[in-house]
């Protein structure tokens, strides 16, 4: 099974608010996305970490 559960984590407060999966052979750099984050109360971007 290719895909993976990973975790996104807010830049600018570092909390870990959502988790995803992706494709690690097709995608091998980190995912990145502009999410809501419910602490800093905006849409700002996540990255995924380990």
């Amino acid at each position: 099974m290719p895909r993976e559960i990973i975790t996104l984590q807010c830049t600018d407060c570092k909390r870990r608010n959502y988790s995803t999966t992706k494709n690690k052979k097709t995608m091998t750099g980190r995912l990145e996305m502009k999410k809501f984050c419910a602490f800093c109360r905006k849409h700002i971007g996540h990255r995924e970490v380990k």
